[in-house]
């Protein structure tokens, strides 16, 4: 039997030939024309992904250092916060501490105004009473007197004893 050879199963040496030939022509014509640009835009590609990437780190670094700043700024607003708080308390305390210093000052002042002002009083109601009582008794001994000098021997007489009165002391 003679062997039968498919031709399905070996190919054709000349469609082999040729089709290695148009590969090797395109393979040459990519390589000239469109490998070099296929190959600028790929590394301009990864360049711009690198440098992308760059860039995200960059502004990551740059996103964690304004937070730390910010974080700083806000402990450092805190501790103004209760510095002018403290003096504000500070300062309140004075304002009323003095108020009630002024306040005690001035009671004292009134209290003093007050006791002279009556000390004041009693005295001239001392003096006015001294006054009265006086006149009283200027009256009552011009009565007793005008009573019992009316008699001209007993004038003589407690003229006398006035006198020896006078001279005793």
């Amino acid at each position: 039997m003679l062997l039968e050879i498919n031709p399905l199963v070996l190919p054709d040496i000349g469609l082999v030939f040729w089709s290695t030939i148009a590969f090797l022509i395109l393979l040459f014509v990519l390589g000239k024309f469109a490998w070099k640009p296929i190959m600028k835009a790929i590394s301009e590609r990864e360049q711009g992904i690198t440098e992308a990437i760059a860039s995200a780190e960059k502004v990551k670094l740059e996103m964690a250092q304004l937070k730390n700043e910010n974080e700083a700024l806000l402990a450092t607003a805190r501790e103004e916060r209760a510095v002018i708080l403290k003096e504000a308390k500070e300062i309140k305390d004075k304002m009323i501490n003095g108020a009630k210093e002024e306040a005690k000052a001035q009671a004292a002042k009134i209290i003093a105004d007050a006791q002279a002002s009556i000390v004041n009083q009693k005295m001239a109601a001392i003096t006015d009473l001294k006054n009265q009582v006086g006149n009283l008794v200027i009256e009552v001994s011009e009565k007793i007197l005008r009573r019992e000098l009316a008699n001209k021997g007993e004038q003589e007489n407690y003229i006398k004893q006035l006198t020896a009165d006078v001279k005793m002391n």
